[in-house]
């Protein structure tokens, strides 16, 4: 239990982050109180085991963890409406601070966003360890108090998140740059698939389903969190545009030194995301390995792999439209590729790299 966090907690909107954080919380034991308008969602994630349902009791703590668009008003409700620090789980943290002008208790208020999500919705995709070992970003405005900055830390803290402390402004940059232009651009992309011939569609592979994964989310949710961050996210999408007409002409010219440019400009980025535990990315190679579609056949793979005493880093599945077969990539250390492909070879695995 953790003695440091203000209780009760009452979690407003019982969605996936909402429903997630209770049952994070509640494995702490903290006594969390649930609150949503739709009263069907508060019977499931109370039924789920992330807290009870709010009565109108005193709390020490309210996170607001409603759709973008609500989180201003929500956040100015609750200052209003009880004696409690304020957070919230937004992916915008500088448009409900505009919804907090004139208040006079916003020092009771600071932002936070964990960096966590899915593209399913609702209580019944929550999960509890939802949060574990994710960044999450708590943004004290100029008037939070220390009572309610260490608030929001600690919550992080409680849910298994690592802290990450920005200002509004400089979370809207980084999220609009990390979160927000990658989901558009692979939106882009995803588009152009939607009237494809089927013939084309058949050579579908696993790039292109990792370029439009993130291209699934939820439409209206997106709306809400782009128009909320417009100005930071209108002027990357400039830059992308900007540099798209270099790419075009050098395409169409067959420019390969202004080509080539913009491609290694794209290794730099990719390098530059950090690797596990946060540290650097280290060079990485992929063992791909062909697997039978039949039950057991994955487990089999991966008590093998583990047997080789080599450390998985990454794992991805690409299903062979031809024949019944998957194709799993096992991205290891390269230092460590030969000997993963050596040791699954003599286990009568067909592996290649």
């Amino acid at each position: 239990m953790s003695e440091g966090l203000p209780q009760p907690v009452l979690i407003v909107g019982t969605g996936l982050l909402g429903t997630s954080l209770g049952l994070a919380l509640r494995r702490r034991e903290v006594d969390v109180l649930l609150s949503d308008r739709n009263p069907e969602h508060v019977r499931t994630a109370s039924g789920l085991g992330a807290g009870h349902p709010y009565a109108g009791q005193p709390v020490g703590l309210v996170v607001v963890a409603v759709p973008p668009d609500h989180v201003g008003p929500e956040v100015v409700r609750a200052l209003a409406e009880t004696d409690a620090l304020v957070t919230d789980v937004g992916s915008v943290k500088t448009a409900p601070l505009r919804a907090l002008e004139g208040e006079s208790s916003i020092e009771r208020y600071a932002g936070g966003h964990p960096m966590a999500g899915s593209e399913r919705s609702g209580p019944l995709a929550a999960t509890p360890t939802l949060f574990d070992g994710r960044p999450w970003a708590v943004t004290p405005h100029g008037r939070s108090s220390a009572e309610a900055t260490a608030a929001v830390e600690e919550l992080a803290r409680v849910a298994g998140a690592s802290v990450v402390r920005l200002s509004p402004e400089e979370h809207d940059e980084a999220v609009a740059r990390t979160s927000h232009l990658p989901h558009l651009l692979s939106v882009l992309v995803a588009g152009r698939l939607a009237d494809a011939p089927t013939d084309h569609l058949a050579l579908s592979g696993q790039g292109v389903r990792d370029v439009t994964r993130v291209a699934g989310g939820d439409p209206a949710l997106w709306q809400q969190i782009v128009t909320g961050n417009a100005a930071a996210v209108a002027g990357l999408l400039t830059q992308v545009r900007d540099q798209l007409d270099v790419l075009i002409d050098a395409v169409a010219t067959g420019d390969r030194a202004s080509l080539g440019e913009i491609l290694e400009r794209g290794v730099a980025g990719s390098r530059a995301i950090p690797g596990k535990h946060g540290g650097p990315s280290r060079p990485t190679v992929s063992v791909f390995v062909s697997l039978p579609d039949h039950p057991g056949e994955l487990a089999r793979l991966f008590a093998d792999a583990g047997a080789s005493e080599v450390n998985i880093e990454d794992v991805h599945i690409d299903h062979d439209p031809a024949r019944d077969t998957g194709l799993v990539e096992l991205v290891v250390d390269q230092t460590r590729a030969d000997h993963l492909q050596t040791s699954l070879g003599e286990r009568g695995w067909e592996t290649h790299r």
